[in-house]
């Protein structure tokens, strides 16, 4: 929303998720607290001591030669899974829909993660079996 308040200055730029802050690209997907809950639950098991919650940290880690591939994989998919489900659910309040639980979006995100790594040591993908 900070974007479209750019182009229309009346535009209201308030997280529909927390009410809280301005809706930009990094509160929305990290810094938010409803956000913030979700990006904790997935990722802190990943990352371990490398978490962070800050956009471009997290490019810094996708980028970086020296992460093992299947953490690599893990917070890619991650990223990608939880910037679709937080999207999802911005948009359903935006348009006057009813959104999940954050409990239920973070159980079917978990899930998902679940099925994926699941799906790969399954098709004999190298390596997954020690992620689960």
């Amino acid at each position: 929303m900070d974007r479209i308040a750019k182009w229309n200055p009346g535009a209201e730029e308030i997280c529909v998720l927390c009410k809280n802050a301005s809706e930009t690209r990094s509160h929305l997907f990290f810094e938010c607290s409803y956000s913030t809950r979700v990006w904790e639950h997935l990722m802190k098991g990943v990352l371990l001591n490398d978490y962070t919650s800050v956009w471009s940290d997290i490019l810094m880690l996708i980028k970086d030669e020296r992460m093992e591939n299947k953490k690599k994989f893990c917070l890619s998919y991650v990223l990608q899974a939880a910037v679709h489900a937080l999207w999802r659910e911005r948009n359903k309040i935006k348009h006057e829909e009813k959104p999940m639980p954050i409990e239920i979006v973070m159980k079917l995100l978990d899930k998902g993660m679940r099925n994926k790594l699941s799906l790969l040591r399954t098709k004999g993908a190298k390596g997954f079996s020690t992620r689960m």
